[in-house]
């Protein structure tokens, strides 16, 4: 079998983690088995579909890196193929035109549940209508078998069997023309060959109802796994009141993809004990059978220890790509400063977030915007005033600009001014990075640079902090 997948989101909103994943496993799957990954943007929905919808699903799949082979696929595009379609189950008596008015079919449904019968059609246009009534345009209904059963043979939830008698001729295309959603799909599964579906198990009732359909259109149907929701970490359903659902929200807090990617394969599939999976890993190991029938609760923790483990491991190059877009959103052009690969390795291991590195980085590439208070009550005492006066002397004086110099430096105006290191280290801190947390002080100056290190030692000294106290 030549494995097709297809994720076919409807662009009402931004691309959820729910939906992320599910791209995740029906791309996987089609690189497992050689296959075709398709990406279907089901936009029927006309009054809710936007083309904001459409860039942020597109930009979600492009950050998370999973390239799709065919598409986007439009259905709004593909009007004139559902209508021939139709048109074909019309003369095949596979389908039927239905007069009936919303006030009868809301009578029919009133008079159902005051019987405690589950409401549905009852097919009183089935057989047709020999005069049909005028300036009436009609819906029309799938005809539904009306016995038996139709068995869902699910790859994650096992055999699922739903009575025919329950179904009933549900809709395919509306009063002014437009095709329903289970009939466009179907249509397009079809045509495009999708071998599996892989979605989530909110769309489980629907699979009877496709399935029907393509039995009437006489096609091989696709095999189907149905996964189940994503909850909160409080086990309600995912909401926006649980923080990040967006995939783009994740980036913007400092999430690398492969980290989110490694966290959601992980939300109802494992192997073994095994918690940090490369991409080549998932590709090889995963396998759609083994993803749990119950749903998965986001564990915010995990997914930032995964995180931590990524910027700490991944190629600094990689990092400083994914870097720079945060510091851009600081306000700072990394271009006009230190090698960002260099503050990349001094940083990853004092950061759990990107954003949380790009807000420890801006010193490196702007003066502090005013000094941290709780810092200059600690460590800008007058008596080191004088030593930060020597340090920047030396400084001056000094050809050679890279750590091992800068520390011997610190180390020897700290001995002849009778300080400790630390202390005349801290109070250089506060001068180039505004507070008393930076990486090591020297590799800090040597990154910060020989010309505004100088003026920023200038710049502190003039602080009140340090000035003798003024005798009138």
């Amino acid at each position: 079998m030549t494995v097709r997948t297809r994720f076919a989101p409807s662009p009402t909103g931004y691309l959820h983690i729910g939906g992320a994943r599910t791209a995740l496993f029906c791309w996987l799957h089609a690189r497992k088995h050689g296959g075709t990954f398709i990406l279907r943007i089901e936009d029927t929905d006309i009054e809710r579909s936007t083309a904001e919808s459409v860039n942020a699903i597109l930009e979600g799949m492009t950050w998370l890196g999973l390239e799709y082979d065919e598409g986007p696929f439009f259905q709004t595009r593909r009007f004139p193929r559902y209508r021939e379609v139709m048109e074909q189950m019309l003369r095949d008596g596979r389908a039927y035109y239905c007069y009936c008015s919303k006030e009868r079919l809301e009578q029919l449904r009133n008079e159902q549940m005051a019987r405690k019968e589950k409401p549905r059609y009852d097919g009183r246009c089935r057989a047709g209508v020999p005069n049909p009534p005028a300036g009436v345009k009609p819906v029309v209904r799938f005809k539904n078998p009306q016995g038996g059963s139709i068995v869902v043979e699910d790859l994650i939830r096992g055999r699922v069997v739903f009575q025919n008698a329950e179904l009933d001729d549900l809709i395919i295309a509306r009063a002014d023309g437009t095709p329903t959603y289970n009939f466009t799909v179907v249509v397009d599964d079809m045509d495009m060959k999708i071998s599996h579906v892989i979605r989530g198990d909110d769309h489980l009732n629907n699979t009877p109802r496709q399935l029907n359909m393509l039995q009437a259109l006489g096609v091989e149907p696709p095999v189907y796994a149905h996964v189940p929701m994503i909850l909160g970490p409080d086990g309600s359903r995912l909401s926006k009141r649980h923080g990040a659902v967006s995939v783009m929200q994740y980036r913007d807090e400092g999430y690398l993809p492969e980290a989110l990617l490694n966290y959601l394969v992980r939300l109802g599939w494992s192997h073994g004990d095994q918690e940090i999976f490369s991409l080549d890993e998932m590709i090889e190991l995963f396998d759609v059978k083994d993803v749990h029938s119950s749903a998965a609760a986001i564990n915010p923790d995990k997914l930032l220890w995964l995180n931590q483990h990524y910027l700490k491991t991944s190629d600094p190059a990689h990092i400083a790509h994914h870097l720079s877009y945060h510091l851009g959103r600081l306000g700072v052009d990394p271009s006009k400063g230190p090698d960002l690969l260099e503050v990349v390795k001094v940083q990853r291991e004092r950061a759990k977030t990107l954003a949380e590195m790009a807000q420890n980085s801006v010193f490196f590439y702007r003066d502090p915007q005013g000094y941290d208070e709780k810092a200059v009550a600690k460590y800008l005492k007058k008596e080191i005033a004088p030593a930060l006066q020597a340090f920047g002397e030396r400084l001056m004086q000094c050809s050679a600009w890279d750590p091992a110099t800068l520390h011997a430096l610190l180390e020897e105006t700290a001995k002849s001014g009778g300080l400790e290191f630390g202390k005349l280290a801290q109070a250089v801190r506060i001068a180039i990075a505004g507070r008393a947390v930076s990486p090591p002080i020297d590799v800090s100056l040597h990154l910060v640079g020989r010309e505004r290190s100088l003026r920023l030692l200038h710049e502190v000294l003039e602080h009140p902090a340090l000035k003798p106290p003024h005798h009138a």
